[in-house]
């Protein structure tokens, strides 16, 4: 068993409102100096050590994970040990 964890951000020049809002948001709670806040997703699972090649995950990610048009992903992997 394999476990994944995919990092998905929108491609830089890409607007972010999300990230807009929550550094408007730092900003009135007093947190100043925060810029260019952007705000992306994280996914994990498990994978079968079987279908856990970099070309199965990429695929995942370019299919259903992220949307490679507008947004950049990277992911780890590592094996899982059973106790």
């Amino acid at each position: 068993m394999v476990k994944v964890k995919v990092y998905v951000t929108l491609k830089e020049g890409v607007l972010d409102p999300q990230g807009k809002a929550v550094e408007q948001a730092l900003d009135a709670k007093g947190f100043n100096g925060v810029s260019d806040m952007r705000v992306g997703k994280y996914m994990e699972f498990n994978l079968d050590a079987n279908m856990a090649t970099e070309n199965q995950i990429e695929e995942m990610c370019e299919q259903l994970l992220a949307n490679p048009v507008i947004e950049d992903y990277r992911y780890e992997t590592e094996e899982v040990v059973s106790s």
